[in-house]
């Protein structure tokens, strides 16, 4: 890597835009019977998938910055002291009414979601936001980490920013079915990442059974179809697949660890992977960093990756 560029990279920071949300996970003491009484223990955490991958990146030791919406009061504060503590700048956070989301989990004995429910904030104060601060941050952008399903003004406002600047916009989704909605601005991206799951709803297709080798031969039929530049699909303990137009294709192998609760797996793999991208990596490396930190993720129970690369 050219020492000047490297120096010059330094000095800018990645931009996340995305949700905060107050998740609340509820773990059984024994095996969960889902409709039965289950003794266990509650725990809360800061959670959502912009402010996630804000921290996890804080955490590897990268500049960051985060656009976003957290409460008026105690529990919105200290989300933004707790990100200023982790390192992230927060100049793009606002205190708003109804600003943050609430994600109520239930875990089985084995770390797997048995069943979840969600309170979506209102999030259209953003684009204030952007109109504010948006392009003394994206003048100074590596990257774009983008949560695509957020309200379309918003993603509209990321793209025009991102235009203006030329920066590369890199885009992550909590729901399948809103992101669909947005097909038009999935395209300008320059790389998608989604899950098993999720590649179901993409492809139409059942996703249960696929192998990576038939999951990969998807993405490469769908680079051409959908007029995409790059995609991934992650597999859960099947590791990952990935493909570019550039020519850039494989398979990544997961890490075997013991999972304690898989909350935050894709959101870490996204900020792993997407900053090794943003940073001039191939694919292959990006997908290995954010398979190394998706794995330290699962092996507790909090939402973030926990320690300095």
């Amino acid at each position: 890597m050219n020492s000047l560029w490297r120096k010059d990279l330094m000095n800018k920071e990645i931009v996340v835009i995305g949700t905060v949300y107050v998740d609340i996970k509820g773990y059984p003491i024994s095996n969960y019977v889902p409709t039965g009484r289950n003794a266990g223990f509650i725990e809360q955490f800061h959670g959502g998938v912009g402010r996630n991958i804000a921290e996890d990146i804080a955490n590897m030791g990268e500049k960051v910055a985060m656009v976003g919406l957290v409460d008026k009061g105690g529990i919105g504060a200290d989300v933004v002291a707790h990100l200023n503590h982790q390192g992230v700048n927060t100049l793009g956070l606002r205190a708003v009414e109804d600003g943050m989301g609430t994600w109520l989990a239930i875990f089985d004995e084995q770390g797997n979601i048995s069943a979840n429910i969600s309170k979506r904030p209102n999030l259209l104060p953003i684009v204030d936001v952007l109109e504010e601060c948006g392009d003394a941050l994206f003048a100074n952008a590596q990257g774009i980490l983008l949560e695509i399903d957020v309200e379309e003004p918003i993603v509209a406002k990321t793209f025009a920013l991102a235009e203006k600047y030329g920066v590369d916009v890199y885009a992550v989704i909590s729901n399948i079915n809103i992101a669909m909605e947005r097909f038009a601005y999935i395209q300008k991206s320059k790389c998608f990442v989604i899950n098993r799951q999720e590649a179901g709803v993409f492809f139409g297709i059942d996703e249960q059974g696929k192998t990576k080798e038939e999951m990969l031969a998807l993405v490469k039929a769908g680079l051409v179809d959908k007029k995409l530049d790059a995609m991934v699909v992650t597999m859960d303990a099947d590791g990952s697949v990935y493909a570019s137009v550039s020519g850039e294709e494989g398979m990544c192998e997961a890490e075997k660890v013991d999972v304690v609760d898989t909350t935050g797996a894709g959101d870490s793999f996204f900020a792993g992977f997407a900053t090794a991208l943003c940073q001039g990596k191939t694919m292959a490396e990006a997908c290995a960093l954010g398979t190394k930190i998706a794995s330290r993720v699962i092996s507790y129970k909090d939402n973030v990756y926990k320690e300095d690369l």
